[in-house]
C-alpha cells in the first residue's frame, strides 16, 4: 500500500477536522511507539537474572535508539504529509492550523546522525558520563539514548499541545452559543 502525501484525502468543509484527526492518529502512533520501547526496556528486568550485563545492557541502548529513531521518523512523516495538506487549503483554513506548523518551525528536529553523535551534544554526553560515574559506567549508553527517548517525547507533547490548542480553537469557533 502506497504512503499518503497528505492529511487531505478531498476538500471539504470539514477538512481541518480531517486532518486533525489524521494526525492525531499519527502522534498516537508515535507515542505508542515510545511507550513500547520504555515498556520493552522495564521488562528487560525480567531477564536480567539470566542474561548477563554485557548482553543486557547494549540491548536496552539499542532498544532505546531503534524506538527514538522510529518515532523521529513517524515525526518527520507527519510534519511532511502537514505541509503537503496545508498547501491545499485556502488561507483563512491555513491559519487555524498555525500553531501546529510553529511547532514544526520553532522546534526543529536534528538529523539522525547528528542526535546520535556524543562530540555534538556535549550536554548529554556530560548527563550520560555523570550518571554512568554515579552509577555504573556501562550505563553510560543507556543514559545517551535516554536522553534521546526524552527529546523525542518532548517535541510529540509539544505538536499534542498544539493540536489540542487548534482543536480548541475550532470546537469554540463552531459552538452554538459563541
Amino acid at each position: 500500500m502506497p504512503e499518503k502525501n497528505s492529511y487531505l484525502i478531498n476538500q471539504s468543509d470539514d477538512s481541518i477536522s480531517d486532518i486533525l484527526k489524521r494526525m492525531n492518529q499519527d502522534v498516537k502512533k508515535s507515542e505508542d511507539i515510545l511507550t513500547l520501547g520504555l515498556c520493552v526496556v522495564m521488562l528487560s528486568t525480567m531477564i536480567a537474572p539470566i542474561a548477563p550485563p554485557f548482553i543486557l545492557l547494549p540491548l536496552v541502548a539499542l532498544i532505546f535508539a531503534a524506538s527514538s529513531t522510529y518515532a523521529r521518523l513517524n515525526y518527520h512523516k507527519i510534519e511532511k504529509q502537514l505541509l503537503a495538506s496545508i498547501g491545499q487549503l485556502a488561507p483563512h483554513q491555513k491559519k487555524l492550523l498555525a500553531p501546529i506548523v510553529v511547532v514544526f518551525t520553532q522546534y526543529p528536529t536534528v538529523p539522525l546522525a547528528e542526535s546520535f553523535n556524543p562530540l555534538l551534544n556535549l550536554k548529554r554526553t556530560w548527563k550520560s558520563a555523570l550518571g554512568g560515574i554515579l552509577i555504573n559506567p556501562f550505563w553510560m549508553p543507556i543514559f545517551y539514548m535516554m536522553g534521546i527517548q526524552i527529546s523525542e517525547e518532548t517535541n510529540i507533547r509539544l505538536l499534542i499541545d498544539a493540536i489540542i490548542a487548534v482543536e480548541t480553537k475550532l470546537t469554540s469557533k463552531n459552538h452554538p452559543f459563541n
